[in-house]
């Protein structure tokens, strides 16, 4: 089984301009996030994606491999269509934030196992949350929900709580860890659909999938992510490499 592991890396974004190249415990974040991702030992490759000679240079200077991208892509999984197009041979391509420094290769490798396993065409992370701990990730939008079938995929997404709790007894909720694995074919096919009207209406691009009838494996996990969105966010994220 040949996986492709690629990390989008952009230079422009709104709130954190220049966000993979912030210094984190004194290194890039790209690099951060490139080297523990070099630890999974599902993944044959790892190649970080960028539109940006200042990341690219970054990059090979740490001694990683570097692809550069077009400027215009709307979305991480478009710029992964445009590695994965030229980077042929591989059963599988995983979609890998470059914003979370502290990211876990042993989560990493279980989507990989757990997607291939089950021969599924796309698959992406949840973690089952605990209620009252977990009550504020539940009830804020920024942290995307998940409400996953007895079999195991994806049946929505929501930055909403779903389900509806009528009986809170019977109600499980997951939150999405937003790392994608595709088979060449579905993320070809992905990549070639117009944004959809439930995407549009809550901004997230999985939606996409589920709406065209492509299912989405949920495979759980303990990881929980620390992301890096503004630069207040960086002390956090030392804070947490220090306790480590």
């Amino acid at each position: 089984m040949q996986i492709l592991g690629v990390i989008p890396a952009r230079y422009a974004s709104t709130r954190f301009p220049g966000k993979p190249l912030a210094l984190i415990a004194g290194r890039p974040m790209i690099q951060h996030v490139y080297e523990r991702v070099a630890q999974c030992g599902e993944l044959s490759r790892v190649i970080a994606a960028t539109d940006d000679e200042r990341i690219a240079d970054c990059v090979r200077g740490f001694g990683g491999e570097v692809v550069m991208t077009r400027a215009d892509h709307p979305s991480g999984t478009d710029r992964l269509g445009e590695v994965a197009a030229v980077q042929t041979g591989y059963d599988y391509y995983v979609n890998i934030q470059g914003d979370e420094p502290l990211i876990s290769a042993a989560a990493i490798d279980a989507l990989a196992a757990g997607t291939a396993a089950a021969g599924a065409g796309m698959g992406t992370l949840v973690r089952k949350l605990t209620l009252p701990a977990d009550q504020p990730i539940l009830a804020t939008p920024d942290v995307v929900k998940a409400a996953v079938g007895r079999d195991g995929y994806a049946l929505y997404f929501s930055r909403y709580p779903v389900p509806y709790a009528r009986r809170p007894a019977h109600a499980v909720y997951y939150k999405h860890i937003g790392i994608y694995i595709y088979t060449p074919a579905v993320l070809t096919r992905l990549c070639a659909l117009p944004p959809s009207p439930l995407e549009l209406a809550e901004s997230l691009e999985q939606l996409r999938a589920l709406e065209d009838g492509i299912r989405i494996l949920a495979v759980a996990t303990n990881y929980d992510p620390v992301g890096v969105d503004t630069p207040a966010d960086v002390a956090a994220v030392e804070a947490r490499l220090a306790a480590q």
